[in-house]
């Protein structure tokens, strides 16, 4: 890895993290390439303890903080990310929190037991362009950085299934652990935090398996010391995290038998019958309509829904949809197939060019949702989603209130992070939370061992005095 100057410098006055803080007593976490929080959200969920959360876009970051930081009686139900004072909150790139806060990353040490965190994805994507010189693609090394100077227990990084596929080459390779095919970003990864002392299993999950209703699949890297565990010790993390889904299910009230639908997802949020009134969300422009909400009615609004009993719910803001965009889109629902995309002769009859439309499947668990909100269609309204529906499919529950502008287009994608590119990267918090709880099973069956084996040094130090 390439080394870099340390450019912080110890100050008179400054803080060094001489004391820990207060939450850094087991089981505490840092995420980084953070996003709006999803992640941060299902570990916090989870029973994790939250210190630090690093996010570089200032909209994705003002989302984040409002919940998880700053947040308000909403969402007290949830832990909050406890922010140490001498590290100064704000959007930070993750380079240059190494570069200027290194000497407090390595006075943590010893007290960060996960780093967690999903790099950007773009450079991956097959829903994107998939550019092997995108830059990004090297910033995993980053978090690789932060991992050496902090040794955590654990370590969780999260990313698109193209992350495990060679460059040029079309298919994506499955491999098998160990066996070092190809020269994937993800083989890359295992193979530095290999380097590094951690034991290392990838695998891809698919969301709607633990209660998201999206057929998301997702790359997970989990990396656990190796002096935690003997290599014949280490249970396949992947192995028991399915294992536990049934009972992960039931407790939040879930069938294990089928993923949850759209229709079950959304149904509550439709427009049919429902009484509109102006969006009075602040930072939307005026002359927008949503849905004044009544109450949830499926197993899984009723989970997503909480305490709110009813009130108000953030980013139900409804598209303006143009005359011509709600007659197209009537025709797709009246003649397409639902759940697929659009085949190339709908497109063709329908004047459409964009690559993607799918009208979602209400029977079914939603498409992977992207950043660009019109490329799912409303199973039964001719619209796309709305923030929070989209929210919905992802599993971020109603309490959980969005920030910055709800859309933007041209050059400004490259820099901007809107609603529903907020929603559209996040990881699942259901599926988050429950591969949360497996990381602290994890850990709790370490420290059984290491007790096992203390136990047993013990008694035979004991045996051998008597002897």
């Amino acid at each position: 890895m390439e080394k870099r100057p340390n450019t912080s410098r110890r100050k008179s006055g400054s803080c060094q993290l001489s004391h820990k803080p207060a939450n850094c007593a087991g089981n505490t976490f840092i995420d980084l390439f953070a996003g709006c929080g999803g992640l941060s959200l299902g570990l916090l969920n989870a029973g994790w303890k939250g210190l630090l959360a690093i996010e570089e876009n200032p909209d994705a970051f003002k989302t984040l903080c409002h919940n998880l930081i700053d947040r308000g009686e909403h969402n007290r139900q949830t832990p909050l990310i406890i922010w140490p004072q001498c590290i100064k909150k704000k959007p930070l790139e993750v380079r240059d929190f190494i570069n200027n806060y290194r000497d407090h990353l390595i006075a943590l040490r010893g007290s960060i037991q996960l780093v967690a965190g999903g790099p950007p994805c773009q450079g991956f994507s097959f829903a994107g362009k998939r550019n092997e010189n995108d830059p990004r693609n090297e910033l995993f090394k980053y978090h690789m950085e932060i991992v050496n100077i902090l040794r955590p227990e654990a370590v969780l990084l999260e990313n698109v299934r193209g992350i495990d596929a060679v460059f040029g080459q079309k298919k994506a390779i499955k491999r098998k652990y160990g066996s070092g095919l190809g020269k994937s970003y993800a083989n890359r990864i295992m193979n530095t935090l290999g380097k590094q002392g951690y034991h290392v299993q990838q695998e891809l999950v698919t969301a709607a398996d633990f209660g998201v209703p999206q057929l998301r699949s997702r790359h997970f890297t989990v990396g656990v010391r190796q002096d935690l565990f003997t290599k014949h010790e280490l249970p396949n993390f992947f192995k028991v995290l399915h294992e536990n889904r049934g009972e992960f299910l039931k407790a939040h009230g879930l069938s294990s038998n089928r993923p949850v639908s759209v229709e079950e997802a959304i149904s509550d949020l439709i427009t049919d019958g429902k009484k509109l009134v102006d969006c009075e969300d602040t930072e939307s422009r005026s002359g927008f309509k949503e849905i004044a909400y009544d109450k949830p009615i499926s197993k899984y609004q009723k989970l997503m829904h909480s305490d709110l009993n009813g009130g108000a719910i953030n980013s139900l803001r409804l598209v303006n949809h143009r005359p011509e965009t709600v007659r197209r889109f009537k025709e797709i629902l009246r003649t397409c197939h639902k759940g697929v995309q659009l085949s190339e002769s709908d497109k063709q009859r329908l004047g459409i060019k964009k690559i993607i439309t799918i009208p979602l499947d209400p029977h079914k668990p939603s498409r992977t949702l992207t950043t660009l909100p019109d490329d799912l269609i409303h199973y039964s309204e001719p619209r796309i989603h709305t923030v929070r529906e989209h929210a919905r499919l992802q599993s971020f529950p109603d309490w959980f209130e969005f920030r910055g502008k709800y859309t933007t287009g041209g050059d400004k994608r490259v820099r901007e992070c809107p609603r529903y590119t907020q929603v559209g990267n996040a990881v699942p918090p259901l599926l988050a939370e429950a591969i949360g709880k497996t990381l602290i099973d994890f850990l709790k069956k370490s420290n059984s061992l290491s007790e096992s084996k203390m136990s047993l040094q013990n008694r035979c130090q004991t045996r051998s005095g008597k002897s």
